[in-house]
């Protein structure tokens, strides 16, 4: 299970009325960073299916989704609840704090 790529037109099904926590990765091609944390969230997903959604959404195909999220820096992960912005995390991380950061989510 890797984490899967969501844009503007699937974004309301995907995230805001999943039924399940989403994890969304706001990243771009040229971001060194987002593209070291990706194989991390992959492992996430792969290792916590059952409790959390990850989805990808490349900034740059999609400029609306990340104007109405405030997306100023990336990567930026936010967890979406009952399609709502309940956590945000900003930067590359390695996995141990990712973990801790989503703690409340995976457990």
């Amino acid at each position: 299970m890797t984490a899967r790529a969501v844009t503007e037109a699937t974004f309301e099904a995907e995230v805001l009325n999943n039924e399940k926590t989403v994890l969304v990765d706001f990243w771009a091609e040229w971001c060194g960073p987002c593209r070291a944390v990706s194989p991390i969230l992959d492992q996430i997903a792969t290792e916590h299916s059952e409790k959390l959604d990850i989805v990808k959404v490349n900034v740059d195909e999609n400029p609306q989704l990340a104007m109405k999220y405030q997306i100023t820096s990336i990567p930026a992960m936010k967890v979406y609840q009952g399609g709502e912005v309940v956590k945000t995390v900003i930067g590359a991380k390695p996995k141990p704090a990712l973990e801790a950061d989503l703690a409340a989510y995976l457990a």
